[in-house]
């Protein structure tokens, strides 16, 4: 591109809608093609364009941990395929390989498609999405007991798929053989091709329409200004250094906890996020890349620095985060990375715990946490055909100021996600689920109340079904902020069909189901914000009437004593010595 290029500012912005428009398109294009609900249900996928460096100019996402992911996919690419001639028009490049672009576990199958015009490579589609399965050990392929990578499925080393538009019927092969579900993930492969084309396809379209140098100045302008709009918020943080410690609580093996640290230093140009002296990596599948980290990382500091900015790469230049080679959150292969989110998740929650209390206006107290991820595999009741449920759980978010918390959301690094709905997962599924609701457990009490978990649960219609469950913030509460109480722990019980119960439990590996046991998923209740106290008496009544909090609760912690029968209330003198 020229350096003189010059496109008037009314056209600068309508290629940048354009391209926003594109990645939405691919998005959605996506999701009405796969065959799997985790992907046409609960959007664990993401999609977006490139420019022929790799660098991110829009995204679409379903999962806001794979902020950082496509990015580095294309990184990837470019650097095994740099010479020219490497890379031709019909190209397509799978890779799940967690240690490089990858960045998380081998589930999430990334697919990288160049875009040319012209013949010269203008920029790259990309996409990645989590497949029902990818082989290895367990249904599901993710697992929470591995011990090293080659247990946890297929891995796509950064390699072709297509090759100028032909496509390797090897690799389709290979994939057909070695997986559980083969028409659910080739279903999803395709569906991913496909989206990939329709990104080609509209930016070869704007590229006709408006000229390749105007589209190539509108890449570097839309670039630059996600930069200037990140250093103008930066100026606005507090400055210094903060710090926050923490744990991984288990490696899913029976080792742990693990600490982690961070230190934080905010200056005027830079935002950086120091986690040197956490963990070395561990024998279990908690381990993260170095790539997952950064993808957890962009993920906080969008939040904390302007969380309505279209995403872009220039949005990140500020950000540095710097870790130890062979930490758990920047492990080195073999190392088992199937449960990677629960690190990346605990890192993300050290740099929010060492700034939620300078930053009020935008980080609230603690929230669920953990993907909180269940795999139930087993035989269907009517077809005996087998069947696999993957799928993460919601739960409640923090209090913060002048606000409650959200109830029944999904982690941070999960962002716009949803459960398989209870009609599709009885219908497709060996299981009927016996309640759906918030948890009402007390916890979280504040000014300002912790969101609600929530209860779901599941029963066996058939025998010898299996359940993988990985609750992490099983054993250290969600964090009030400024005398909020924390709250409840991520727990799961088993109701056996004899009347016993078993549990609770956090982590746990291929769980043994029969017909009519019931798997009862508990998450956690987020932590409070502010003196309990200083709660207005209406909302404890509110509270009390939605079962949030019992009678008792609201006399011992809200100190409001309330009628069980009328509903009326007074005010203890606890209340007005807070005051």
């Amino acid at each position: 591109m020229s350096a003189q290029t010059k496109v008037d500012p009314f056209t600068l912005e309508i290629i940048k809608d354009s391209l926003l428009a594109v990645g939405d398109e691919m998005f959605i294009a996506l999701a009405k093609t796969s065959m799997s609900p985790i992907i046409y249900e609960v959007l664990d996928y993401a999609s977006g364009l490139t420019d022929a460096k790799g660098q991110l100019l829009t995204q679409g996402n379903g999962v806001t941990g794979f902020i950082g992911m496509l990015s580095t996919m294309v990184k990837q690419t470019v650097e095994k395929y740099g010479q020219e001639g490497d890379l031709n028009p019909g190209d397509i490049i799978v890779i799940n390989d967690p240690y490089g672009g990858g960045g998380s576990h081998l589930s999430d199958v990334g697919l990288v498609m160049p875009i040319f015009y012209e013949g010269e490579l203008i920029a790259f589609s990309a996409n990645k999405a989590h497949w029902t399965e990818v082989g290895g050990k367990d249904p599901g392929s993710f697992t929470n007991d591995s011990t090293e990578i080659y247990q946890e499925g297929l891995q796509f080393p950064c390699i072709k798929l297509f090759e100028a538009g032909k496509v390797n019927d090897a690799i389709v092969e290979m994939i057909r053989a070695n997986v559980r579900f083969p028409d659910l993930s080739l279903g999803d492969m395709w569906a991913q091709v496909a989206a990939l084309k329709t990104g080609e396809r509209r930016l070869q379209e704007l590229c006709h329409k408006h000229g390749k140098e105007s589209i190539l100045a509108a890449i570097e302008y839309l670039l630059n200004h996600g930069e200037t709009i990140s250093r103008q918020e930066l100026k606005k943080l507090p400055k210094g250094t903060f710090t926050a410690k923490g744990y991984i609580e288990t490696d899913g093996i029976g080792n742990g906890p693990f600490p982690i640290q961070v230190k934080v230093t905010i200056t005027d140009d830079e935002f950086i996020c120091d986690f040197r002296g956490s963990s070395p990596q561990v024998p279990g599948p908690v381990n993260t890349s170095y790539t997952g980290l950064l993808s957890a990382i962009r993920t906080i500091f969008l939040a904390i620095t302007n969380p309505d900015q279209d995403v872009n790469d220039g949005a990140f230049r500020p950000l540095k985060v710097l870790a130890d080679e062979g930490s758990i959150m920047s492990a080195k292969r073999p190392a088992p990375t199937s449960n990677y989110f629960e690190t990346m998740l605990g890192c993300t929650d050290l740099v929010w715990k060492a700034l939620a209390p300078h930053l009020p206006n935008r980080l609230a107290a603690a929230h669920l946490l953990s993907v909180c991820s269940v795999t139930l595999s087993g035989n269907h009741h009517d077809t005996d055909e087998p069947f696999l449920i993957v799928e993460p759980s919601a739960g409640g978010w923090g209090g913060g100021l002048n606000q409650d918390g959200a109830s029944g959301q999904f982690c941070v690094l999960d962002g716009e996600t949803y459960n398989v709905p209870v009609e599709v997962a009885e219908t497709r599924y060996g299981v009927l689920i016996d309640e759906y609701r918030l948890r009402t457990d007390g916890a979280g009490a504040g000014e300002f109340i912790g969101g609600r978990g929530v209860v779901r649960s599941y029963r066996a219609l058939t025998d010898n079904q299996s359940a993988t469950i990985t609750y992490g913030r099983n054993k250290f509460h969600p964090w009030g902020i400024n005398g909020g109480h924390k709250g409840s722990l991520n727990e799961f019980f088993v109701h056996r069909r004899d009347g016993q119960v078993e549990g609770p439990f956090g982590v746990y590996p291929r769980y043994p189901l029969h017909k009519n046991d019931v798997l009862k998923l508990m998450t956690a209740t987020g932590g409070g914000y502010g003196n309990p106290l200083n709660r207005p008496a209406e909302k404890v009544v509110k509270d009390v009437k939605n079962e949030y909090f019992t009678i008792e609760e609201a006399r011992m912690i809200f100190g409001v004593e309330i009628d069980p029968d009328t509903f009326e209330y007074k005010e203890l003198p606890a209340r007005k010595t807070a005051k």
